[in-house]
């Protein structure tokens, strides 16, 4: 409301600005050429006889006919009460007091072609004052529009950001489900390395919870969390399973969107990690020039229909926070890469 009020104040001001200059600009030519004060008050009364009632029908209509008939659903009243207006303000001045107001002299000088010098003065009067009208209806389409455009953007924000909240709220009790799972079923085999790795979760749910909750937060945190996120995925693993990773900073701090690659880690430990067969989980992030690349790895393994690398809510969810968030700035590219199934996500110009 404030940027779409500012708007209008800067509109309000040049349309001033503008028939201020029609009203001022014949006197200063006048001062210029004659330096009389005199002539240049007799300029100035005569412009504002001829000024004041199109200012007048101009801003009668752009602040009041046009918004709340034109637009508001009641054009017949519209034409209706600008046709009075200009019919009652060359009523008197052309048909009743027209000819009487001239002197006898510029009437005979003119002769026959008095009438036709007159009505055609008349017509071109009215014709300028329909074309007031329509300047005073065009720059309210243009304001109308303008607002109509912001608001629509103001929406469209609004429900960018709550949809956002909405799939970012779903990554931490899915998160916290399989992590709970995992440490519970260490507290049996090894209850120390199980109390270390519950304040691994704690430091990781701080994150996840309260940390995460801004725009954008430094990628240092967003490693550290993955690091602590990897740890404790890892706990369901034997020793059939390696899993490595590579985080390579920028030399300056980076913003990017909380929670992003999470779940493409999530997707590598559910569909890539086998109790019986040799498997592998492998997460890189680097930087090629002024991109931030990340990269998830893990073995292919047999899966149903339902349930294979690359599919899930995790990763629809990913790919819609990335429309949202870095539109025309990323890609996303998952393939199959000598039996490992690869997924790459590219924040572009992010350095």
């Amino acid at each position: 409301m404030q940027t779409r009020s500012r708007n209008n104040f800067i509109v309000d001001i040049i349309q001033l600005i503008v028939w201020a200059g029609v009203f001022i600009i014949p006197s200063l030519v006048t001062w210029t050429m004659q330096s009389s004060l005199p002539a240049v008050l007799s300029v100035l009364k005569a412009i504002a006889k001829m000024v004041a009632p199109m200012a007048v029908l101009y801003f009668l209509n752009y602040y009041l006919l046009a918004p709340k008939f034109l637009y508001g659903g009641r054009k017949a009243w519209f034409y209706v009460i600008n046709f009075l207006l200009i019919a009652g303000w060359n009523f008197y001045p052309f048909v009743l007091h027209g000819r009487e107001a001239l002197p006898v002299e510029v009437m005979e000088q003119f002769g026959d072609k008095f009438w036709t010098i007159f009505v055609g003065g008349f017509v071109g009067l009215i014709f300028f004052q329909c074309l007031v009208v329509l300047a005073a209806v065009g720059v309210c389409y243009a304001v109308r529009t303008r607002e109509a455009l912001v608001r629509a953007e103001e929406e469209r924000r609004k429900s960018a950001e709550a949809e956002l909240t909405w799939l970012k709220n779903q990554l931490n009790p899915h998160f916290l489900f399989n992590t709970l799972n995992n440490i519970s079923s260490l507290t049996q085999i090894d209850p120390e390395q199980a109390q270390d790795r519950i304040g691994q979760l704690s430091e990781a749910l701080r994150y996840a919870l309260y940390d995460s909750n801004a725009e954008k937060v430094p990628l240092s945190g967003e490693v550290a969390f993955m690091e602590n996120y990897i740890d404790l995925m890892a706990l369901r693993c034997n020793e059939k399973t390696q899993v490595s990773r590579s985080f390579t900073l920028p030399d300056h701090e980076v913003m990017i969107a909380p929670l992003l690659f999470i779940s493409l880690i999530e997707n590598a430990f559910k569909h890539g990690v086998s109790a019986r067969n040799d498997s592998l989980v492998r997460v890189d992030l680097h930087t090629e020039g002024s991109d931030l690349c990340f990269v998830c790895e893990n073995s292919l393994l047999e899966n149903t229909a339902e349930d294979r690398s690359g599919s899930g809510i995790g990763l629809a969810n990913l790919k819609r926070r990335l429309e949202l968030i870095y539109p025309a700035s990323y890609s996303y590219d998952q393939q199959v890469v000598d039996g490992l199934y690869r997924a790459e996500v590219r924040l572009k110009n992010q350095l």
